[in-house]
């Protein structure tokens, strides 16, 4: 797919299919199309055939004193400007439709798609995020791959200078390479995508750009390095686990440190899931595959940061090497872990991650990333994932990034007083706190292991994938939230 930017009139565009956002009611119709497209599209509203309506569309054709060949109607329920979430959608009805259109060639027209307390910068950032998202299809398994669509050009027509156009639209698109990065890694099936699967893909993510350097630990080296709790939970599969460090090297500043869990795939352990859905726990590696797409756009943009990613990849698997209920582990930090239940394994990767970073980079910021806790979707669904900071600049820094890209967090207790149901009588702690707010407890057990450092942890076990169903699958995120931070703090925002 090409995307680009234009300056020019709606009238003069060559393209197959122009699109345009309509209010409710389609009463204000845009004075940037020529006196007698507005007419038909008045008489169209006339006749009852558009109303603007929330995603409500109409396919026009041979619209008079239009360069294009179609002029493709979308509404947008609203006669206020949109909220963030509202926008996106819009945009993302908008290239559904006009994929549907057979058109190769598309533009939307948009500075008449208004959104609230956000400025042109932001509306071609944005739309070219969600446009090129929109492309992303997973058919690799499939001995009959969908038709491709004949769709294979997007033009974002704005007033906004030409190189803060552009720039605006590289960096949008660039963060959904990231984002399609992500999907593709979670959507492979565990039987392909297993931990040295893994560390292959960031070799050849570090051979594609100069700036990046890939180390990798294998399973054997951690152990002799006093990694227990990762161990602990990896040496209970065949597959080897491996811990996979990417620095991106863009300044000689401390650097920023994200840590993914990346449970290729999680069985629970002796502490077997149901099941029921368990197919799904492939997904559970959602938190190494957003780090993996962070860096992925972190190169793209070519970013002036030093950023160091760490991603603890295990299968959490039954056999007879597997961790037990009752097994006391010793994690790199020295701490000692009693394990009370061996699928509360993602926080005992984590937490031997979490310590080599600091060890070895001295960050500045670490933040977490895991599917960590079914009590997170409990609490907060699929709309938001959830911020647990030692640091409340950092929290705010994460819930703006997460309220500029749509890809929403929520800020979460890490209270002293939910530590004590971590306390276990053989160990210094137990991986588990009980039944009640399993999602503070996993957070607060993580909170042990970065006490010197700001750090915040994302449970993204909600927002990592779309479960059942025939649109069941990875959902690219927290990419734009993570990448929105790093960007802001590239530039000092």
């Amino acid at each position: 797919m090409e995307y680009a930017v234009s300056g020019k009139s709606a009238a003069k565009l060559k393209v197959d299919c122009l699109v345009v956002v309509l209010n409710k009611g389609a009463t204000d119709l845009p004075a940037a199309l020529p006196e007698a497209a507005r007419a038909v599209v008045a008489e169209a509203v006339k006749d009852g055939d558009f109303a603007g309506k929330k995603h409500q569309t109409l396919l026009l054709r041979g619209v008079p004193e239009l360069a294009a060949r179609r002029l493709l109607l979308v509404g947008s329920g609203s006669d206020k400007p949109l909220g963030v979430q509202a926008f996106l959608q819009i945009v993302a009805v908008a290239a559904k439709a006009a994929a549907q259109t057979g058109a190769g060639s598309a533009a939307l027209l948009l500075d008449t798609l208004d959104a609230a307390n956000q400025d042109a910068h932001w509306r071609v950032r944005e739309a070219a995020r969600v446009l090129a998202d929109a492309q992303y299809r997973f058919d690799e398994y499939r001995s009959e791959p969908a038709p491709a669509s004949a769709l294979k050009k997007w033009t974002l027509v704005t007033a906004l200078a030409a190189d803060q156009a552009d720039a605006a639209q590289r960096e949008g698109v660039a963060v959904a390479e990231g984002m399609a990065l992500a999907r593709t890694l979670a959507n492979l099936p565990p039987n392909d995508c297993y931990p040295a699967f893994l560390a292959k893909q960031a070799k050849q993510l570090a051979g594609d750009y100069k700036k990046l350097k890939v180390t990798v630990i294998s399973e054997k080296e951690a152990e002799k390095m006093g990694m227990g709790a990762f161990c602990a939970v990896a040496r209970g599969s065949e597959r080897e686990g491996q811990i996979i460090v990417m620095e991106y090297q863009g300044s000689k500043d401390a650097p920023v440190a994200l840590v993914g869990k990346g449970i290729t795939f999680d069985t629970g352990g002796i502490s077997l899931k149901p099941g029921a859905n368990m197919d799904e726990m492939k997904f559970d590696m959602g938190g190494a595959a957003s780090v993996f797409g962070t860096m992925k756009t972190l190169c793209l943009l070519d970013l002036p940061l030093h950023v160091v990613a760490v991603v603890a990849a295990a299968e959490n698997m039954p056999d007879g090497r597997a961790s037990r209920p009752g097994d006391v582990v010793r994690t790199l930090s020295g701490q000692t872990v009693e394990i009370l239940n061996t699928d509360a394994e993602g926080r005992l990767v984590l937490c031997d991650a979490l310590t080599y970073v600091q060890n070895e980079y001295q960050p500045h910021t670490v933040v977490d990333i895991a599917t960590l806790t079914g009590a997170c979707v409990v609490a907060l669904g699929s709309h938001a994932q959830a911020v647990f900071a030692n640091d409340a600049e950092l929290a705010k820094d994460l819930l703006d990034a997460g309220d500029a890209t749509g890809d929403r967090c929520w800020p979460m207790p890490l209270w002293d007083d939910y530590q004590e149901q971590l306390d276990s009588p053989v160990a210094d702690m137990a991986n588990i706190g009980g039944p009640k707010a399993g999602a503070v407890t996993a957070a607060c057990f993580l909170s042990r292991f970065t006490k010197d450092v700001r750090w915040a942890h994302l449970d993204i076990a909600g927002t990592a994938w779309i479960s059942g169903g025939k649109d069941k699958g990875a959902t690219g995120r927290p990419v734009p939230m993570l990448t929105r931070y790093l960007i802001d703090l590239a530039r000092g925002a």
